[in-house]
């Protein structure tokens, strides 16, 4: 019993200070739940634009108000880093991107392009 290891009792998972390839990962899960969480909601939405123009007005009015473009950008924030990271796995499923300076590279891509995207998005939401 003495040769026995001895073990954390406490784990501070905020000192733990994760490669750019894990962080890309862990948010890949997170946008995943957010957006199957969001899914009834988009769903009922869109079902209730579809009802009467009286309605459709309605949600157009909330979306274009800051809360609504807020709103909007955050899921297309969710979709983008969800749909680059899932690129991203799906390279190194098949051999591509595998080594370790590339990994980090395509990883830093990944959030790269999602916030182009969520730029892109805010400027066009911004000018209309």
């Amino acid at each position: 019993m003495a040769n026995k290891k001895k073990r954390p009792v406490y784990l501070n998972l905020v000192k733990i200070r994760l490669p750019v390839g894990g962080v890309l990962s862990i948010l890949h899960r997170i946008t995943g739940a957010i957006l199957v969480l969001l899914l009834p909601f988009a769903l009922y939405i869109f079902d209730r634009s579809l009802q009467d123009p009286s309605a459709f007005a309605e949600i157009a009015s909330r979306f274009s108000s800051l809360e609504g473009r807020m709103v909007i950008l955050i899921m297309v924030w969710a979709f983008a880093q969800h749909f680059m990271s899932g690129i991203r796995h799906l390279l190194l499923d098949v051999g591509i991107g595998d080594s370790k300076s590339s990994a980090r590279r395509n990883a830093w891509l990944a959030f790269a392009a999602s916030g182009a995207v969520v730029i892109f998005t805010g400027v066009c939401l911004w000018n209309t």
